[in-house]
């Protein structure tokens, strides 16, 4: 007999032998569960042969774009579930919209249905909208442009005739000064001082012109800008009041997102940001899919089990989001609201907060008085992290208790081994960090990546910056991005997978992982990135090669320390 409810989805193959997860999976860094796996495959199956609604995911033979300009991927997510009478299933959700619906047959609604007909949403923004359009309407008025362009004119006018009134009394000037030298030696007594006073007055009537030419400039321009400055007020007066109302609604619409969690208590999302130190939730927060499907869970006494999200569809322009893979759930908008609606879950406990390398050995590959290069570990910090002390540094330091330093001078991610300098005098340091600003140092990286490389070597240049919404994500931004350049080598290509040589001309956050992940780099994330691509049991990144000029001698060093992989 068919499930009542038309969002909970049953499996359509059998599932006895998968054994259930004992623990709910930990949304920010997860590898998802085998009936994760099964409901997302079951749902694709779903996505790619449905004919209710129309979306354009940009999809190789389904898009409906010719050139996929407005092609949009979307999240989506899964959640496996035990319902009240005890059968295992999934429910379905999207992130926001899509074909410009929040509601989709078979997917659990939105927490907060802002376009359903009897919204406040619709009236209040309807009335936003009518100020937005008076405030263009201002902004482009004829006669506004017009005043502001004579306003403009005049101004420059102005400045024009005063620079030129100006020139001539310096020429005056200096003429009345010879004059004045001139009279002084070929006149005398009554003939000297007509003279000299004719001299003073014309130099009185110089100030005069210039002080009458300000008075009648500055009459003529504030008569102008009398006008500009009434339709400005009037301006200012709709975009005060426009900003007012938005505000007003988006708390209001805010208050609406009520959420849940498995011991029954619920709280708003202003309420859960308010909490984090945010006055304002972030746009789109509660539009997610895990929220919406934990929220549909709870209030129909479902039992969560285990998650997992996916991208549908193209790339976008900056994210790195591949079609089909999963993805952890975002920390900024989610994190806050999924921190609250997982209290009385058994959690998974966060792998991030886990030392990966607490027994795993930091080698010294060289040492002297100035400085130690090391072979780290992956899984181990370069420095200490919030959480966890263990570190590279913090090795150094009992190994080396009385040394001046160690001093840190570049840094390894986590995920990432390879090759570390430390100094140990802050003579050392402060030749070495010299050589690091001043890009002189050489460094070769080793990755293994998932797929075939489009050339035997290359060059990727694509500016990057966090991710506002997603930290530590990073953006690939050509409008706000600073400048990162990587050269890369083609080694050995062997199983589907390349192995390659990265070489990076700038040290950006997470550059090589994103320049190869992104769509416009290599397109191919590295083996075990659980950030850009697929969690695995180490990020395949290794600082193979490491070349600088010794701080002391000068003399030019080149270490290097093979790849594990």
């Amino acid at each position: 007999m068919p499930h009542q409810d038309p969002r909970f989805h049953s499996f359509a193959s059998d599932i006895r032998s998968i054994e259930l997860p004992s623990q709910f999976t930990f949304p920010f860094y997860y590898q998802p569960h085998s009936l994760c796996k099964l409901a997302a495959s079951q749902l694709q199956q779903h996505l790619l042969t449905q004919t209710e609604w129309r979306h354009d995911f940009g999809i190789e033979g389904q898009s409906q774009s010719r050139e996929k300009t407005d092609a949009v991927g979307k999240m989506f997510g899964v959640l496996v579930v035990q319902s009240p009478e005890g059968e295992i299933g999934y429910l379905a959700g999207f992130s926001g919209k899509i074909a410009e619906q929040n509601l989709l047959p078979g997917f659990v609604p939105p927490v907060f249905d802002m376009l359903a007909k009897d919204s406040f949403f619709h009236a209040e923004l309807a009335h936003i909208t009518e100020l937005n359009s008076h405030v263009t309407t201002l902004s482009h008025d004829d006669e506004f442009i017009r005043l502001q362009q004579q306003l403009a004119q005049l101004e420059s006018d102005y400045q024009q005739h005063e620079a030129q009134q100006r020139q001539h009394m310096i020429a005056a000037r200096a003429e009345r000064k010879q004059q004045r030298i001139n009279a002084e030696q070929t006149l005398e007594g009554d003939a000297l001082k007509h003279a000299l006073d004719a001299l003073a007055k014309a130099s009185v009537a110089d100030k005069n012109t210039l002080k009458y030419l300000k008075l009648e400039w500055e009459e003529k321009i504030a008569q102008v800008n009398q006008h500009v400055e009434r339709i400005q007020r009037k301006l200012e007066q709709l975009k005060t009041k426009r900003k007012q109302l938005s505000h007003q609604l988006q708390k209001k619409l805010f208050d609406q997102y009520q959420f849940l969690n498995q011991r029954g208590e619920q709280l708003g999302l202003n309420q859960i940001f308010r909490q984090t130190g945010l006055e304002v939730p972030p746009a789109g927060a509660g539009e997610c899919a895990a929220p919406k499907l934990l929220q549909y869970a709870y209030l129909h006494g479902y039992h969560p089990l285990a998650m997992a999200e996916f991208w549908w569809g193209v790339s976008p322009k900056s994210e790195i989001r591949k079609h089909g893979q999963f993805y952890p759930s975002c920390h900024s908008k989610c994190q806050p609201i999924l921190t609250h609606m997982l209290k009385g879950l058994e959690v998974e406990p966060n792998p991030l907060e886990q030392n990966w390398a607490e027994d795993k050995p930091l080698t010294i590959v060289y040492q002297d008085e100035a400085m130690v290069v090391v072979n780290k570990p992956s899984g181990l910090l370069s420095v200490p992290g919030k959480t966890i002390k263990d570190s590279a540094y913090t090795r150094l330091q009992q190994q080396f208790p009385d040394v001046e330093g160690p001093f840190v001078i570049h840094r390894l991610d986590m995920a990432t081994s390879g090759l570390l300098v430390f100094a140990l005098t802050k003579r050392a340091n402060k030749s070495l960090q010299k050589q690091f600003i001043s890009r002189e140092v050489k460094k070769r990286y080793v990755a293994l990546l998932c797929g075939e490389v489009p050339a035997p070597q290359g060059q990727i240049d694509l500016p990057m910056r966090g991710d506002p919404d997603d930290r530590p994500r990073q953006l690939v931004c050509f409008e706000h991005g600073k400048p990162a350049r990587t050269e890369w080598q083609e080694i050995v290509n062997t199983h589907g997978q390349s192995k390659v040589y990265l070489y990076p001309h700038t040290g950006r956050t997470h550059q090589l992982r994103v320049h190869c992940a992104h769509h416009l780099g290599l397109n191919l994330a590295m083996v075990g990135d659980g950030l850009y691509g697929t969690r695995a049991d180490r990020l395949h990144l290794h600082a193979e090669t490491l070349e600088f000029a010794h701080p002391y001698t000068k003399q030019p060093m080149v270490f290097q320390a093979d790849a594990e992989f």
